[in-house]
């Protein structure tokens, strides 16, 4: 059985970093950031953009979860309503996965001080807060385990993510 680990939240809540210490943890692990599925410019929203990033997302992960040399498969994206996160699920072949999905939920000004401090680096753009923050409550609501990452780093979230697969 391979593990298959979706890790969503809100933009600037820690998943490519959290994904990333995770991996290190992991053996035969391969990951997937669904931003990299359409790293675009100019950024563009439509129906068009989105169908092709979900396809895009599926075949990947499909591929990875079909090579045999990987044991875990870490996908994070925003998936921001629980549709988007079914839709991408119910196109994997995930049978013989054991699938764990995870929220980074923080606090408010926690996450305004993550983004800001990613403006100040120049990883991101002033406008993120604005359309960052109101998301922010919808992960509270979906069907996934939460973590709490106010008070802490992507590596002890990793941490906390790990101890939930190795049991």
């Amino acid at each position: 059985m391979k593990n298959l680990i979706f890790i969503n939240g809100t933009m600037g809540v820690g998943k490519t970093a959290t994904s990333k210490e995770l991996q290190k943890m992991l053996p035969n692990c391969v990951f997937l950031d669904g931003d990299w599925c359409w790293d675009m410019s100019p950024f563009i929203i439509t129906t068009e953009t989105k169908k092709m990033v979900v396809d895009n997302i599926s075949y990947i992960l499909n591929n990875f979860i079909l090579c045999s040399e990987y044991e875990n498969v870490i996908f994070c994206w925003v998936m921001h309503e629980q549709a988007i996160f079914n839709d991408v699920l119910s196109r994997l072949k995930k049978d013989d996965c054991t699938l764990y999905k995870f929220s980074l939920v923080c606090s408010e000004q926690s996450l305004i001080a993550r983004i800001t401090k990613d403006i100040k680096e120049g990883v991101r753009k002033k406008d993120v807060i604005e359309r960052s923050v109101p998301r922010l409550k919808n992960y509270f609501e979906m069907d996934t385990e939460k973590i709490d990452v106010s008070e802490i780093s992507a590596k002890e979230t990793a941490e906390i993510i790990y101890k939930y697969i190795i049991h």
